[in-house]
């Protein structure tokens, strides 16, 4: 029986680092791999939906390991040498009651 494995994806968090001369916040992204990420194409209805909703071109969902606690609201995430951008929230199920190593969807477009 094969086991289904995700791969590992690096997500860019904006995190401050500090206050520049103006007592303003200065920022940097940092690179966070998360393993074990489950990486799956939408259906044409799924695309469809999301470009009429959001406006959107939805490339893949995301599939994200339990008890992953990274956000990954307006995240630009980067997998496959290229850098993709979170659309919406994260869907997130209840970790006991799903059976799988997964229990949080992210759906991301294209960037850049």
């Amino acid at each position: 029986m094969s086991r289904l494995k995700g791969i590992t994806v690096v997500l860019l968090d904006h995190r401050q680092t500090g206050v520049d001369a103006f007592n303003r916040p200065v920022y940097e992204d940092v690179e966070i791999p998360v393993d074990n990420v489950l990486v799956g194409t939408p259906s044409s209805d799924d695309i469809s939906n999301e470009l009429n909703l959001s406006g959107k071109q939805l490339a893949y969902t995301l599939g994200i390991p339990k008890g992953d606690d990274n956000n990954w609201e307006n995240r630009t995430v980067k997998f496959f040498g290229k850098s993709f951008k979170t659309i919406g929230y994260p869907v997130q199920g209840i970790e006991d009651m799903i059976p799988l190593e997964w229990n949080k969807k992210v759906k991301v477009e294209l960037y850049g």
